[in-house]
């Protein structure tokens, strides 16, 4: 009789969901040059560059990365649409803006105003800023719609929290 409830208990756990590293699977690996990127993605058709300020001891960046920046559905949409980037608001790494200018992590991120991390911006294929989120999404339904609202162009006409109450509408 153990055996059996053990059994129908086994049959009744739902399946492990999918998790992928998100080094691998949602950033993509780039030579620090922001502005060949911009090139890179217009010639693969992409809606622009999504770059994500954080940094190591940020708790919101960590839980993103753990449970929404892993999920196969968010890695393939986000790839299909934008290139994808890190980007350490401490680094001293060098870099190359999206106008060519040769800067730091840090100065660029204090460019473009990213002090609380997680920051999540989205720059078109000029190098403008489209819209960003600043924090940690509260679900990955929460993160797909930040992308549609994006892909989809809403943010010329909505701020997102307006865009968000509309798609939860009946």
């Amino acid at each position: 009789m153990r055996w059996l409830m053990l059994f129908f208990a086994l049959i009744a756990l739902p399946a492990m969901a999918e998790i992928r590293d998100p080094h691998q699977h949602f950033f993509m690996s780039h030579l620090d040059d922001f502005k060949e990127e911009l090139n890179t993605a217009r010639a693969e058709s992409k809606q622009g560059v999504l770059i994500m300020f954080e940094m190591d001891d940020c708790p919101f960046c960590s839980r993103m990365k753990a449970t929404v920046l892993n999920q196969p559905a968010v890695q393939d949409y986000f790839r299909k649409h934008f290139m994808i980037f890190p980007v350490d608001v401490k680094g001293d790494t060098t870099l190359i803006d999206f106008k060519g200018n040769e800067t730091t992590q840090k100065a660029f991120a204090l460019t473009h105003r990213a002090r609380a991390t997680p920051v999540f911006l989205f720059f078109d294929l000029d190098g403008n800023v489209m819209t960003r989120f600043t924090g940690a999404t509260r679900s990955v339904d929460e993160f797909l719609l930040l992308g549609r609202y994006v892909v989809e162009g809403a943010y010329k006409t909505a701020p997102f929290n307006v865009y968000k109450r509309q798609q939860n509408a009946p």
